[in-house]
């Protein structure tokens, strides 16, 4: 297995989406499917379409793009929708999603990483589309959080430990 940069750019890639994928689980584990469906107008989207939208790219750019599976994505429809899968089921699909572009990530050789590739009209290295795909992922999670603290009134908790002093400190 390979180390350095490479390698360490590919497993914090891997992880992030874990870790953002989760966050979205969990404020779906949090909602009505009511909730997960609602728009707030006729040009915003839902927390539903958001996660269908987030799933499209991920498969679209990196187990389809990079890790070769075949492109499937219906785009249009991500947005489309007005109702469908329970937050139950939205988050095991974006758990799924995750996982599988996961291990293509993994599987991704420091050569790769400067090989240029055309995902979506782009013509990008494999660096860059990983890259684009975490900074797209990230931002989506931001308003599904929004939207959850929105819904349930509640504080979700993801950042407490900052405010916990550190083990023989004090915080001032």
């Amino acid at each position: 297995m390979e180390s350095g940069l490479d390698r360490t750019f590919l497993v914090f890639s891997a992880r992030k989406l874990g870790q953002l994928a989760a966050r979205i689980e969990d404020c779906l584990g949090r909602l009505t499917a009511e909730q997960a469906w609602q728009r707030g107008g006729q040009n915003q989207n839902s927390i539903g379409n958001l996660v269908l939208h987030l799933c499209g790219n991920v498969r679209q750019w990196i187990i389809a793009g990079l890790g070769g599976a075949a492109d499937i994505r219906q785009r249009d429809a991500e947005f489309a929708a007005r109702q469908g899968a329970s937050p139950q089921d939205l988050a095991a699909r974006l758990a799924a999603t995750v996982r599988e572009a996961s291990a293509v990530l993994e599987g991704l050789s420091q050569a790769r990483l400067a090989e240029r590739v055309s995902i979506q009209g782009y013509d990008v290295t494999v660096l860059e589309a990983v890259y684009s795909v975490v900074e797209h992922f990230a931002g989506h999670t931001g308003q599904v959080i929004f939207a959850a603290k929105l819904f349930t009134g509640e504080d979700l908790g993801y950042y407490a430990h900052l405010g916990r002093p550190v083990q023989g400190e004090r915080i001032p």
